[in-house]
């Protein structure tokens, strides 16, 4: 799915030689990765980059170096529609349906309850943004619609389409990435903690010489059965048929009755008339052009700052409406309609949570052709005690399978990375069923597969499959698009004209990080 008419995706690459402060292990230096500026950005290039291992912060867009990184991240992915409401995940949506409906605020105690925040992680952790972008507006607008200009590869015909369109303004500003900053689980019972089983003191526990103890009530209906089937032969054979009905009724009727709830049927529940509280989540588009989004930027922003100085103990100038900008409203993806699509299109929104006419939540989304991908979120520490990290977590799984119903290929909930060596990090494998992307060949692998190979080692590589390789590895770099001196050609083309020394190895690069598809795609830029 194209950008149908639209700009192409334009791209600053930036090696990763540099070690940075890792947000998770704090090493001054172990945090590598890959980086780029994104001026644009299509959501199909987006959603095929991050099923290649990126993600963005802003308009940064990075990716571990996953075999030389101090803690390696892993892409994870929750299976929306076959999703499992754990009895944790239960807890606190039954905990707001109280607080709700009769303004309950009694905390509920559970060692395992996951961590009350579900941050997106910041993977660049802790350094100013090295290659700022010092482009100017000229340079990025390839193909003006009085002086396009479009380079096919000189030696052959590359059969590539002219493209117009403008290209928007490109915010060049530099970028301070925030530290990752995930706030420690409460209660989580340690991975290491070895379960000690006490044996059970005389009169307690299970007689095994005795049959396991049954519900009264399946005793009850095994007795209703049994009297519906003597009755069936003492009867005519007209109403033997009816009497067999029941019994099968009978027979089915548990597997009805017990069967468990979804997240709709605690999230879309009706709430009494006389609920004490009432809450409304709208999706607002990150557009200053969106009135929505313009008229609560100022509460949103103010929000933002109280969280970030609550829980991850920011100064004020570090969480100013600059920051907040540059980091949740500054997006490179261009939003997109498209006829199989959502109805609220594709891109960048904040899902606001709005309590009694007061925003108390922001879940920072991107919603893609095959996902919605969890960005950030915060939320008014007053109201921590409704585990809204979590809950978030759980409307934006119940979020996605909506949005399927319009859009049939959308069925993915993206939940960033998933880092086993940092265990205060491993609560979003509790989301299941869900997959890790395996780092060298780019597959998914159900994370049940994935966590003894991580127990043993914290970089695996998920397919076992020896032979396999990554299918959308680069094969021809001379197709790479590259956006030079606003003229849109090949690599090989630019790689004649090129005055100074080589800069093939940094294409290359780029090109084997991105994938062919992507490659030959987006427009990688060169002064």
């Amino acid at each position: 799915m194209a950008a149908a008419g639209g700009s192409p995706s334009i791209v600053e690459y930036f090696g990763g030689e540099d070690g940075y402060r890792c947000g998770y292990c704090k090493n001054e230096t172990g945090n590598l990765s890959h980086g780029m500026w994104a001026h644009s950005m299509t959501v199909q290039d987006y959603q095929d980059l991050i099923d290649r291992g990126w993600r963005r912060s802003g308009k940064y867009v990075y990716k571990p170096i996953m075999n030389q990184t101090c803690c390696p991240q892993y892409t994870i992915r929750c299976q929306a529609l076959n999703f499992q409401t754990s009895k944790s995940h239960k807890k606190v949506l039954k905990k707001m349906l109280k607080f709700l409906s009769k303004g309950d605020v009694s905390k509920v105690v559970s060692e395992e309850e996951p961590m009350d925040s579900h941050i997106e992680d910041v993977g660049a952790c802790d350094f100013a943004y090295k290659g700022e972008s010092h482009v100017s507006q000229s340079e990025l607008t390839p193909l003006g619609v009085d002086h396009a200009e479009r380079v096919d590869n000189e030696d052959q015909d590359t059969g590539e389409k002219k493209e117009e369109g403008n290209v928007q303004k490109v915010d060049s500003d530099s970028l301070q990435l925030h530290a990752d900053k995930e706030t420690p689980v409460p209660g989580e019972p340690s991975h290491s903690a070895k379960v000690v089983h006490a044996p059970p003191k005389p009169g307690k526990g299970a007689d095994l010489s005795k049959p396991p103890c049954r519900k009264a009530k399946d005793i009850r209906k095994e007795r209703k059965l049994q009297k519906l089937l003597q009755n069936q032969t003492c009867t005519v054979e007209g109403s033997q048929l009816q009497a067999a009905d029941q019994v099968f009724l009978l027979q089915n009727s548990k597997s009805k009755t017990n069967q468990p709830k979804t997240i709709e049927d605690f999230v879309f529940v009706s709430l009494p008339d006389d609920a004490q509280h009432k809450l409304e989540v709208r999706l607002v588009p990150v557009s200053f052009e969106d009135p929505q989004f313009k008229s609560s930027f100022n509460q949103s922003a103010t929000l933002f700052a109280k969280y970030q100085m609550a829980v991850h103990k920011d100064t004020p100038s570090e969480c100013g409406e600059n920051e907040f900008t540059r980091f949740l409203c500054d997006s490179p993806l261009e939003a997109e309609n498209a006829p199989n699509g959502p109805e609220c299109g594709y891109g960048s929104f904040h899902q606001q949570y709005w309590l009694d006419g007061k925003i108390i939540a922001v879940g920072v989304v991107d919603i893609l052709p095959y996902c919605v991908s969890s960005v950030y979120l915060y939320y008014d520490p007053d109201y921590s005690f409704l585990s809204l990290g979590v809950y978030s977590a759980l409307r934006e799984i119940a979020f996605t399978r909506q949005l399927h119903e319009k859009a049939p290929d959308l069925c993915f909930y993206y939940m960033g990375f998933y880092i086993h060596s940092c265990p205060k990090m491993r609560y979003k494998g509790q989301y299941r069923p869900s997959d890790l992307l395996c780092p060298e060949t780019y597959i998914w692998t159900p994370i049940e597969q994935c966590l003894p190979l991580l127990e043993h080692s914290k970089y695996c590589r998920f397919n076992q499959d020896g032979k396999a390789v990554d299918e959308g590895r680069i094969k021809e770099l001379g197709r790479v698009r590259v956006l030079h001196k606003r003229t849109i050609m090949p690599y090989s083309v630019y790689k004649k004209r090129r005055k100074g020394p080589s800069d093939e190895a940094s294409v290359q690069q780029y090109a084997s990080l991105v994938g062919q598809t992507c490659s030959e795609r987006m427009l990688l830029f060169r002064s």
